[in-house]
């Protein structure tokens, strides 16, 4: 089977709801608002963004057989990749080995399955659902926003992008910093007044002209919006900002009194995934 042309828009098979997983395992929150927190993590395929900075590139392709499950003694197992939420809930269960964790639905990009979203929400119990976004599928995010309990929301920056591939799934994506700005303001709208938070990853040199932008966006759309700036990581050619840059960042967010968290990727610091 070609899964790049393979998986229907509606992402279901043979009348049941399910998406590519890539893994389940649980870990610790190392971005955002919840840094720190025990959380299992579900890392479904396909992202048709290339961010110079991913640390998850293995994420991107649609296609893969199977997917990796980390059980609660830290031993993996191999199982198809194609899953029901039911599926992906008794795995999650397995890698737990207790109590519930609160469930971190992440990617790739989760928005290019939104029944499975859906579908998951509604059978995950009392624990809680958080989506990690890209911010790039605006659409998908008004159908699941009521249905999380917390939205990570990435606010890119066009400059640190490779030009977009397209899939086989999910629909056109943001090309240009026009582009961007038209759907960062719309998703903004979205999780106005939400759990939620702002993720901004910074690089070296990024253009203060740009981040004005953003942060502009940002006060006058979803003013109460935590804004997380996350220096990058060095990987995929790209370095994180300097101390002056990181500082000029953090002024540009208080001066428009945004909430803001300066915070690096805690889970890489811990030595784990």
């Amino acid at each position: 089977m070609n899964v790049e042309t393979d998986w229907p828009v509606a992402g279901t098979k043979r009348g049941a709801v399910v998406a590519p997983v890539l893994e389940v395992f649980p870990s610790i929150q190392g971005e955002g608002l919840y840094a720190g927190e025990p959380q299992t993590f579900v890392r479904l395929r396909g992202c048709p963004l290339r961010c110079r900075y991913c640390d998850t590139p293995g994420s991107w392709p649609l296609a893969g057989k199977t997917a990796r499950v980390v059980l609660a003694d830290g031993s993996p197992r191999r199982e198809p990749s194609e899953a029901t939420p039911f599926q992906v809930l008794c795995w999650a269960a397995e890698a737990e080995g207790g109590e519930p964790r609160t469930l971190s639905l992440t990617g790739g990009e989760p928005l290019l399955w939104p029944e499975f979203v859906l579908a998951l929400a509604a059978l995950r119990g009392e624990r809680r659902l958080h989506l990690e976004t890209a911010g790039a599928h605006a659409d998908a995010l008004a159908r699941v926003v009521d249905h999380v309990q917390h939205v990570s929301l990435d606010l890119k920056l066009a400059s640190t992008l490779d030009p977009p591939v397209d899939l086989a799934h999910g629909g056109p994506v943001p090309r240009t910093a026009e582009d961007w700005r038209l759907v960062r303001r719309r998703t903004l709208g979205l999780v106005r007044g939400r759990d939620a938070c702002g993720k901004v990853v910074l690089v070296e040199s990024t253009p203060l002209a740009e981040l004005t932008a953003l942060l502009d966006d940002v006060a006058v759309l979803a003013p109460e919006l935590p804004v997380v700036l996350q220096p990058a990581t060095a990987m995929g050619g790209e370095r994180p900002p300097t101390g002056d840059e990181l500082e000029r960042a953090v002024g540009l967010a208080l001066e428009r009194e945004l909430t803001v968290r300066v915070l690096p990727q805690v889970h890489r610091m811990l030595g784990v995934s």
